[in-house]
Parts: structure tokens; sequence; C-alpha cells
């Protein structure tokens, strides 16, 4: 008997910094540009400044909205952030924006000493978090999220979708200190606007509740986890996903809270090393609530990671929603 396999497309260059929407997934163009635009309507304290990308953090919409209060730095990572601080000592709101890999890697200690350190009111929004471009380790910003928790005093965000940086943006402008927010741009996924989700600062919220499992997931991990729910449950298997886009400050009475209810296998997802993350400052927090589910992790191994198509890429490191939904069957 003949067999007759259909070959898979072959993935171009463009895969590797493709959209992470699957293909007919609504998606909304360019949510934090906009949102920073209408913002800044009415608040003239609001000034917008980046390192040599505007059009690829989506800045470009507010440069050409406002270009007397956009600053282009050039690319001069440790002096966008001293001067984003200096501003922000003048009064205005500075919105900062660069690839996560050069706010974290080139500019931590200015960060840390000019703005953490005054607890200044600059808002460091970073594009290309984690695993969201093919372009191996020199641009995937695997270990943010630990070094930005790590910052005395800085707020962590890892938005879901469209719809919740939209909601973000405002509320992180209004919130006094420093913020880290990290960026999906482009083309980014519609996804909990389905079920009716307002943004809190510092909030984990319950996206869909469940008796078998428990994700508790953040940024692009809830979207995966959302659709692995929908697989699972064609299996017979009741998942909830608890969404938490705060890390810092963490949620962590609704957390524990949530992996204490029955005998859920609780997973921890997140687009990020597995170490200094979500999973760990999750496995932090059951330990000293004296909260002891079955855990599992799903995350980006400790190793500088490959370059390639996005697809493969998600497929190999576990991140994507058939390689999410193999693992938990397998630890069921």
């Amino acid at each position: 008997m003949n067999t007759v396999t259909t070959p898979k497309p072959r993935l171009t260059t463009s895969a590797m910094i493709a959209s992470i929407a699957s293909e007919g997934q609504r998606t909304r163009a360019a949510p934090f540009g906009k949102a920073l635009v209408e913002l800044a309507a009415q608040r003239p304290d609001i000034v917008g400044m980046t390192a040599d990308l505007s059009k690829y953090t989506d800045l470009h919409l507010f440069a050409q909205a406002y270009p007397e209060r956009f600053f282009q730095m050039g690319m001069a990572e440790q002096l966008l952030m001293g001067a984003a601080g200096g501003l922000a000592k003048e009064g205005f709101v500075p919105f900062a924006t660069t690839y996560a890999v050069f706010a974290t890697r080139r500019a931590y200690d200015f960060m840390h000493q000019v703005i953490a350190e005054e607890n200044l009111n600059v808002k460091i929004v970073c594009a290309l978090p984690g695993l969201t471009t093919g372009y191996g380790p020199s641009h995937q910003a695997a270990e943010d999220l630990a070094m930005m928790r790590a910052m005395p005093g800085m707020t962590v965000i890892d938005p879901c979708d469209a719809h919740e940086i939209e909601q973000a943006t405002p509320i992180i402008a209004a919130h006094k200190g420093p913020v880290y927010m990290r960026l999906l741009r482009g083309q980014v996924p519609l996804v909990l606007d389905e079920y009716g989700y307002q943004f809190e600062l510092g909030k984990a919220k319950i996206i869909r509740d469940g008796r078998d499992v428990l994700f508790i997931s953040t940024g692009l991990m809830t979207m995966r986890a959302l659709e692995a729910a929908q697989a699972l449950q064609r299996d017979s298997v009741d998942v909830a996903v608890l969404h938490v886009p705060t890390l810092k400050p963490l949620d962590a009475e609704t957390i524990a809270r949530e992996a204490a209810k029955s005998s859920r296998l609780v997973v921890v997802a997140e687009n990020h090393s597995t170490i200094g993350g979500l999973g760990e400052a999750v496995a932090g927090v059951l330990m000293r609530a004296g909260v002891h589910p079955a855990f599992r992790q799903i995350a980006l191994p400790d190793e500088f990671l490959d370059a390639g198509a996005l697809p493969t890429l998600h497929d190999r490191y576990g991140i994507s929603t058939d390689a999410v939904v193999a693992s938990v069957k397998s630890w069921l």
C-alpha cells in the first residue's frame, strides 16, 4: 500500500520575523503605537523615545502625530535610558522603546541607577520578548523578565495580546514609578476580548475554569494555553487558565488560591527561560503558602536558542500549541 505524504510548505526567511498569530486569527495592527497616540492627546506630559527602532516598536505612529514630543536617540540605549530619566525629573512621562535584549543587556545599569533607584516615572516598552524572533541569541530576550524582576522598584508586565496592550498602556502611564512592559508589535493577535477581559495592574485573572489542569500563564503563552485548553477539551480534559500579566508585583494570593483547588495539575507556561521567570516565582509562592500541587513548567530551556523560522522554533522548544498539548497529555 502506497502512502502519499503531503510536504509542509517551505518556510522563507520572513518566517523568522513572522507574526505569532495563527493563520486566520484575528489581529490588530500596532496596538501600542495607536494607544499611545490616543493617550498623548489628553496627556501633554507624555513623550516618546527610541534608540533607532521607532518603526519596529510601533513608535513611528507617535512620531508622526507628535514630532515635537518624539526623541530619536540613535543606536545608544544607555543614552536613551539616561535621557528618559532626565526628562522624568523635569515632569515628563517618557515612553522609552527598544528591543528587550538591548534594554536589559546594554542599558541595565542605567535603568538601575538612573531610573529605578530614584523611582522615576519612566515606562520602558520593549519588543521581541522571549522567542518572538528567529534571529538567534543576539535578538532573543529569553532572560529579560528574570533581570527586570530582580530590579528593586520596577513593575514588570507581560501582556497577552493586542487587547491587553491597549488597556495596559494608559494604566502604566498613570502608575507612579518605573515600568518594564514587554511588547508584541505589528499584527498582534486578539484573544482576551472574547472573554470580556479587563487588565488591572498587579492582578491575575481566571480566563476560563476547569477541573483537571490549571495553566498559570503570562504573555503570549496565555494565548497558547487557551488554544491548548480547547484542544484538550476534545479529549475530555477540562482546563482552567489563570492569566498573570503582572510579574511584579505578583498576585500571590490569587495564584495560591487557584493552585490549592482540588487536585488539578498546575502547569506554568511562559515565553521565557526556565530560570528566574514566572515558573520559579509561582513555585516560590506555592512553597511559602504551603500549597503543594503536582507542578510542571513550560518554558524556554537554559541555553542559547537557535536561529530559524518561528513556527519551527516554537515546536522545537515546546511553546507551540501542539507542543503544549502533547506535554500536558504526557503529564496526565
